[in-house]
Order: structure tokens, then sequence, then C-alpha cells
């Protein structure tokens, strides 16, 4: 649904690059995750993929339209969600949708019923200018679900979120991920990531590193550890071992046929420690 290759973009028109030599696909229903801290190159690379920034150097298509010169019929297919919220301040919740309607050429979902879906109905009708911070981004994401778009830009959709509206964004995506929809997801948040994405890309100062799954990445650049606690003389003790070290397996194998457990659980390299890792950069 995407195809990237050897893209270049220079806000200054020089050999200043703020991406460089960007290649890469995202198959039809898969959520692919780009991932790298502010100023990697994140949001220049959907904005090009989105329209908003045009072409200077290589080749991109979206959904089959070349994004040289993306037509109308393009904007109707994608939906695009981002991370500053843009809303109507003037307008109620309903009328920031309702207006939004008016420009597409296709069949639109509710208004209410997409407010009832990011938990904002109960707010349709007053002014999103006394919305909190959160409520805004939840109104910008749900907007860019109007259209019931093909291919689904997400630049930070839980920026700002408290755990509990994130967790619910999270399964809104998951459940557009089962219906087969193609998500381009773009995050420094490794957690969210790793949840969502059926592939990531590490990018670092517009250079793409490599690009895999999170659970491909995790047995290549990840070591396996155990968390065992065990009690010990009427006190707990707990204790980090290997699975790969032979002495550390002996140990494991020893504490759980001598000794009470109380928890033990594997322990892996999470995404942020691998990008790390693999960068020599940390996602600030």
């Amino acid at each position: 649904m995407i195809n990237v290759e050897k893209l270049y973009y220079s806000y200054t028109k020089d050999n200043i690059f703020a991406v460089k030599d960007l290649s890469f696909q995202v198959k039809e229903g898969e959520v692919f995750g780009f991932l790298g801290p502010s100023g990697a190159g994140k949001s220049t690379t959907q904005g090009i993929l989105t329209g908003l920034l045009p072409m200077q150097q290589g080749k991109a298509d979206v959904a089959g339209f070349d994004m040289k010169k993306p037509p109308r019929e393009m904007f109707n297919r994608i939906g695009v969600s981002f991370e500053q919220s843009n809303v109507y301040e003037k307008l109620t919740a309903r009328e920031n949708l309702d207006f939004y309607k008016k420009l597409f050429d296709v069949p639109t979902l509710d208004s209410l019923e997409l407010l009832k879906l990011a938990g904002l109905d109960h707010v349709a009708d007053k002014k999103a200018g006394t919305f909190s911070k959160g409520m805004k981004h939840r109104l910008t994401f749900i907007r860019s679900m109007i259209n019931n778009p093909e291919v689904w830009f997400l630049d930070e959709p839980t920026t700002g979120l408290d755990p509990a509206i994130a967790s619910q964004i999270k399964d809104i995506i998951k459940d557009r991920h089962k219906e087969g929809r193609t998500i381009f997801l773009t995050t420094h948040n490794m957690f969210i990531a790793d949840e969502l994405c059926d592939r990531v890309g590490f990018i670092i100062d517009g250079v793409l590193k490599l690009i895999d799954s999170p659970r491909n990445l995790k047995l290549q650049y990840g070591e396996k550890f155990v968390d065992v606690e065990y009690r010990l003389d009427e006190s707990t003790k707990k204790e980090t071992l290997s699975i790969v070290k032979e002495e550390d397996r002996h140990r494991l194998n020893e504490i759980i046929n001598t000794r009470e457990i109380e928890l033990m659980h594997t322990k892996e390299a999470t995404l942020e420690e691998i990008f790390i890792k693999v960068t020599g950069r940390g996602l600030v």
C-alpha cells in the first residue's frame, strides 16, 4: 500500500536533508511503526506521504497513487491524525466532524458514533475551545477516521492522554487493524509500537537504520533473563539469571528444585533498549 524509494527532503533546499535515501514498503493490512526521537524525520516522511509536503527527490506511492502529483481521489482513501490538535475551537465537537465530512466524495461515518467511540458523546454539542488538550487530541484522532480510510496515518496517537484513554485509543487502532486497514504509525513511544506494530523501522537523523518485527528484533538483539524470587530462611531472595549461560541455567534448576518459588518471570529487551543498542542514540 505504501512504497518509498530513495526519498530525500531538504527544508532549506540544499544538502542538509531531513530525510535521506529512505526506502521501505508497507504491506496492505499492516501496522508499520516509524520510530525515532524528535527531529529524526518521522513527521517529514509522513508529510510527504500524505501530500502535505511536496516530493523533491526519490519516488513514493500511497494506495497506488504517485505522490509527485497526488490526485484528489487519493485523499478520499487516506486518513491523517496529527500529533498537534488542529480543531475549530468555535465549533462544537459534532460541528467539527460534520464540517470535515463535506471535504470528501465518499460515504462518511456517523459523527455521533465516532464521538461515542472516543468517549466524547457527552460533549458533542459543546464548543471545542472549552476542551482539554486530551479531548482535542481525541477529536483530531476520530476526525481522521471519518472517511473510513484504507490507509491511516497516525502521528503520536496517544500523546498527552491518560492511561485509560490511551488504552481506548489503542483498542480502536487494533480493531481497525483487524478490519484490514493499513496503518502508518509514527512515534517515539516504544511501548506503543511494541504493542501495536507488525513491523517497525528505526530512523535517526533522517536515515532508516533497520526494519523488522518487534519479536525478531528482541530475538536478534535482546538477552534472555529470568527474575526469580524464592523463600530462604524466612525471607525473600531475588536473583536474575541468564537462560543462555549454562551456569545460570544450572543455578535456576537448583532454585526450582530446592526452594519455595514465590515469583518467576522472563525478562526481554525492550524496543527502546534495542533502539539505543542499534542506533547509539536515545529517544529524547
